[in-house]
């Protein structure tokens, strides 16, 4: 067990702190506002509940985890003696520089700060530092107790031992580390969901598919193999011979499709009146966060599947 400081306490703070707590780690979460960690810890208690209904707790009690869990009112005490500290305030630059000064100048040596911004690159905000050796990025797809995977960003100057460390530590948090060689904008998932999302809205920008065609393709299709495999090895697995024999029979179907993916459709223009409209058809706004905890659940039930699948068939 270590020390880690969740400083920020918003909603992915509080889901770090679930995670963290649940590898069985000492969390305290500091936030600016007192107003940001008001009912975190019932917040979390709930959440906690429905993870151990699902058996992915680790087989601990509900009150061992939540335990584990301190808020406090000053950043010096969630960053006394902290080995990870995982930072989480808004995407803002200046922001994030100034709260990197204050955890740089505060936080024990041998401790890794990591930011969980999911668009800045960790250069922009940890070049002035004196300890900028130990700074990077770990973005998590919100939620990450649900969702193992997490991007380590390093910056020019980011040691590797310190990516060692973290990606060590993700590990063994029970995390799905995706680890960087340089930074990049939009990192590696950001960019794949983001080819993803200008061909989504191309098809309905031209008139070739409704957006429930498009939902339906992944949802009911592609994603279903993506739930356990990967790209190169959905492809590899699609031919006889292997990846080469299918790129020798199919990149010439991807080639001829590559010059029409290459003009962009403005998300915020024409189009956005017809994704909206299907959208609120199918889920009224007024039903979103009852929605939000349907699709929560769903992955709960889809990792207890997936744990238990990795032990019965294999991973």
């Amino acid at each position: 067990m270590v020390k880690v400081a969740i400083v920020g306490s918003g909603f992915i703070g509080r889901a770090w702190a679930i995670s963290f707590a649940r590898a069985g780690h000492d969390v305290r979460m500091w936030d600016q506002s007192p107003a940001a960690t008001a009912g975190a810890h019932d917040y979390i208690a709930g959440v906690l509940g429905d993870l151990a209904a699902n058996d992915l707790l680790r087989g601990q009690a509900i009150d061992a985890v939540l335990g584990r869990i301190t808020i406090v009112a000053e950043l010096g005490e969630a960053l006394a003696d902290a080995v990870h500290i995982q930072e989480n305030t808004p995407e803002n630059l200046e922001v994030k520089r100034e709260v990197f000064s204050q955890i740089d100048a505060m936080a024990a040596p041998q401790a890794v700060i990591a930011s969980s911004t999911s668009a800045l690159l960790p250069s922009k905000f940890t070049d002035h530092l004196q300890g900028r050796h130990r700074c990077l990025v770990v973005h998590p797809i919100n939620p990450p107790y649900l969702i193992p995977a997490a991007e380590v960003v390093p910056a020019p100057w980011t040691s590797s031992e310190t990516v060692e460390r973290t990606r060590a530590f993700l590990v063994a948090a029970g995390h799905a580390p995706l680890v960087m060689r340089h930074e990049l904008d939009g990192f590696i998932m950001n960019r794949l969901q983001g080819a993803l999302l200008e061909e989504a809205f191309r098809l309905v920008a031209d008139g070739y598919a409704s957006v429930e065609d498009v939902d339906i393709g992944i949802r009911d299709g592609l994603a279903l193999r993506w739930s356990f495999m990967g790209p190169f090895e959905t492809i590899d697995l699609n031919a006889p011979g292997g990846v080469r024999d299918y790129v020798e029979r199919y990149q010439s179907i991807y080639a001829n499709i590559f010059p029409q993916m290459l003009r962009r459709v403005d998300w915020a223009g024409e189009v956005i009146e017809t994704v909206e409209a299907d959208r609120r058809k199918r889920l009224p706004r007024q039903e979103l966060g009852e929605r939000q905890i349907w699709r929560d659940r769903r992955l709960m039930a889809l990792a207890a599947h997936k744990k238990k699948s990795d032990q019965e068939v294999g991973r």
